[in-house]
């Protein structure tokens, strides 16, 4: 986990922005196959709740990146 991490704090500008719009573009999928899914009353609940939950764990990735893009301000 700490070489994810690592990784993570060397990547520039453009890898960073990269990474967000792929995060981008699987959160768009799910909510799209959300959509699908909530209109069919034969959807598995279950599977539902898990696709939503992946859908705010993107969300927070990408929150997460966004604010790597933020410079630090000195006090």
């Amino acid at each position: 986990m700490q070489d994810i991490a690592i990784v993570i704090l060397t990547m520039d500008e453009n890898e960073i922005r990269d990474r967000i719009r792929q995060l981008q573009e699987e959160h768009r999928d799910l909510d799209d196959a959300i959509f699908q899914m909530a209109g069919n009353p034969a959807t598995d609940q279950l599977k539902l709740r898990r696709l939503k939950k992946r859908k705010l764990k993107l969300k927070d990735q990408m929150a997460w990146f966004e604010s790597r893009l933020i410079p630090d301000l000195d006090a």
